[in-house]
């Protein structure tokens, strides 16, 4: 599924994909323009939509793009686009380790934050492995001590796998 923005400077995210970000624009359709990246397709694709730009700035909460994040390979791969964002010399966060991937945050654009995060480690833990992966609330070792007080002020969400069967499937 591609990631959909609205923007209403058609010229400033074009900079920012194709010179900054290195996509390719394939396609325009109205006020639509498909950027992809390699070859493309689910996953590789934003769709920018463009309004004019007296209509209304959105505000965060349901329904719009707090941020967008492109994943790259492995810290090397990420160290690479830290650097590579210190020569274009916008603000950014530096490397953020966040336990289960490390990141850069940017904003390319405003109102928008941009991420570059790295595939790994992922969520399989010390506390989680692959058959129980998903049924408890995954913290970082920094807030497990506040486990109790997290869990209580958050929505829950039942994990419970309940009685029924599931069938992993294996690649």
């Amino acid at each position: 599924m591609p990631v959909f923005l609205t923007i209403d400077d058609l010229p400033y995210m074009n900079n920012v994909l194709q010179k900054v970000l290195f996509m390719n624009k394939t396609k325009e359709e109205g006020n639509l323009v498909l950027y992809e990246m390699n070859e493309g397709g689910n996953g590789a694709s934003i769709i920018v939509e463009v309004v004019l730009p007296k209509m209304r700035v959105a505000t965060m909460g349901y329904g719009t793009v707090h941020h967008v994040a492109f994943r790259v390979k492995d810290e090397q791969e990420l160290f690479q686009w830290i650097n590579y964002v210190l020569k274009l010399k916008v603000p950014h966060s530096g490397f953020v380790d966040r336990f289960y991937f490390k990141s850069l945050y940017t904003r390319l654009y405003p109102r928008i934050l941009f991420e570059i995060a790295t595939d790994g480690p992922g969520f399989i833990d010390d506390e989680e492995d692959y058959e129980t992966l998903g049924e408890k609330l995954a913290l970082p070792p920094r807030f497990r001590s506040q486990r109790d007080y997290i869990e209580s002020i958050i929505r829950h969400i039942d994990t419970i796998r309940s009685n029924k069967v599931f069938e992993k499937e294996y690649l």
